[in-house]
């Protein structure tokens, strides 16, 4: 599949929170559907990301840890990034750290993730969580130069999803 540049990164503001917390929800049931229980995908899911999403876009350093892509006017990836931060329990081995990064499965393939990745962190060291079993996403981080460092960690939050550490 060709990659298409039909599509803009930005810095959000908070009247996208709405639109911030469909596309989160909607990335994580097309990701994430095999892996989590339905309710991590309803109404209440959505609202609790909307109430996430306005109160971070409210942060003075927002400008600095969040991107959105746009493809005609319309929010389809998004990433969140920053200082890298003790993990349940896991402290962190590099200074910085990406803390999500989510595309619409019509996007997949078409260079959306990999130019919000590049804006979050360009070539510099990080690190990062994934879910063990998110093939996909692990294939993209690997050729992105990261690598999973042996952690790995069970999420109770995310009903026991196992989580694997991964640097660059």
């Amino acid at each position: 599949m060709a990659v298409s540049t039909d599509f803009e990164v930005a810095v959000p503001r908070l009247v996208d929170a709405e639109e911030l917390a469909r596309v989160h929800v909607q990335a994580w049931r097309e990701a994430y559907a095999e892996l989590l229980p339905q309710h991590f995908y309803d109404d209440a899911a959505r609202e609790s990301r909307q109430a996430m999403w306005s109160g971070l876009l409210l942060r003075e350093d927002a400008g600095e840890r969040f991107r959105v892509a746009r493809r005609e006017g319309r929010i389809v990836g998004l990433v969140a990034y920053g200082p890298a931060a003790d993990h349940q329990g896991h402290p962190p081995e590099r200074d910085e750290q990406l803390y999500a990064l989510y595309v619409l499965s019509s996007c997949y393939g078409h260079g959306v993730g990999q130019a919000l990745l590049d804006q979050a962190l360009g070539e510099r060291p990080a690190q990062l969580w994934v879910a063990k079993d998110n093939a996909r996403a692990r294939r993209f981080y690997e050729k992105n130069g990261f690598t999973a460092d042996g952690t790995e960690h069970v999420d109770q939050d995310l009903d026991g999803l196992v989580e694997i550490r991964m640097v660059r």
